[in-house]
């Protein structure tokens, strides 16, 4: 209902006012504005609008600009179609500017109409307080693995200026703090930061708040990133069989990786329609014929399968397989 309603007020698009034009591109975003609060000089810190397209036609996006040279707005995808998201990041640049900072980015939309969106964003930049590197930035890391990173903090001012916590949000990131030098108007201090081997599979963005006995401006953030692999990994990780006739069969190939040789000691799935071809051998790569044969009912099938290895920890990996069965045709009769 949601998107026939939308697409009926884009399709007069053309008679809109600029304040209705950019009504209708608005609705795309989750939010238009933000606001940094309180960083450090030197932070890497960054914002994404994000936006899915909710009408029938292409949205094309064909540029953005800042009304301030203190934030740097750039586009991750140009062209959407129906439900895909993309965002606009706004990057707030800390190592030339101080203080106060706000802008307005504005996203030009020319396709399918063309239309106006302001974003805002504002915060404060300390320029008393100074993160080297500007992140936490772990990579790409194989789950299972310990990662440390140092970050040095440096505040310049008061002599009994200290950290007094450090905080995150996610339970497989811990702090220590190694050291700090004092003089008279320098304090510096060097942080651990520790990725647990218990961290999850996925990409995670999950800054520290860091808790000052600063009164004014207590807290700090310092953006943590990174991408936990999976030692396994299976393509396609959803495998479609097609659009199949009763009783036909198709045969479509998995491939397996991991960062070392393995050895696959089985596959399975409760579906026994679905066979299987594996080799003994050991090797970094192993490509697994897959081969289903279409039962008597119609429908949609959709099934797991699961590829168990002698990697350490017994590890495997699942993929989904799907596949439509069509009813069988009624021959005419003489």
């Amino acid at each position: 209902m949601l998107r026939s309603l939308v697409l009926g007020s884009l399709l007069v698009a053309t008679t809109f006012s600029s304040a209705d034009a950019q009504q209708w591109a608005r609705k795309m975003f989750k939010v238009t504005s933000h606001d940094f609060k309180t960083v450090a000089r030197n932070s890497k810190t960054e914002f994404a609008f994000e936006l899915q397209n909710i009408y029938e036609e292409d949205i094309h996006i064909a540029a953005v600009r800042s009304s301030c040279g203190c934030t740097e707005p750039r586009i991750t995808k140009k062209t959407l179609k129906t439900w895909e998201e993309g965002s606009i990041v706004a990057a707030l640049n800390t190592k030339a500017f101080l203080g106060q900072r706000s802008a307005t980015l504005t996203v030009t939309i020319d396709r399918p109409y063309f239309a106006e969106v302001q974003l805002s964003v504002r915060g404060y930049i300390r320029g008393d307080v100074v993160f080297e590197p500007g992140e936490v930035a772990f990579g790409e890391l194989e789950q299972g693995t310990e990662a440390e990173r140092t970050v040095t903090v440096s505040y310049a001012g008061r002599s009994d200026w200290k950290i007094v916590d450090v905080r995150s949000v996610n339970e497989h990131i811990e702090v220590e703090l190694l050291d700090e030098n004092r003089s008279s108007r320098r304090v510096t201090v060097r942080m651990l930061v520790r990725l647990k081997k218990d961290a999850p599979v996925g990409y995670f963005h999950d800054p520290l708040l860091i808790v000052t006995n600063d009164a004014s401006m207590s807290s700090l953030e310092l953006p943590v990133e990174g991408h936990v692999a999976s030692p396994l990994t299976v393509s396609p990780a959803s495998l479609f069989l097609g659009l199949l006739k009763p009783g036909q069969s198709v045969t479509k190939r998995l491939v397996i990786r991991a960062s070392q040789p393995f050895r696959i000691t089985g596959i399975e799935c409760a579906d026994s329609a679905f066979k299987f071809k594996k080799n003994d051998k050991a090797a970094l790569m192993h490509l697994i014929p897959v081969t289903y044969t279409a039962g008597a009912r119609s429908g949609k099938v959709l099934e797991t399968i699961r590829i168990r290895t002698d990697l350490k920890s017994g590890k495997s990996a699942t993929c989904t397989a799907s596949a439509t069965i069509t009813e069988q045709e009624v021959a005419a009769k003489p």
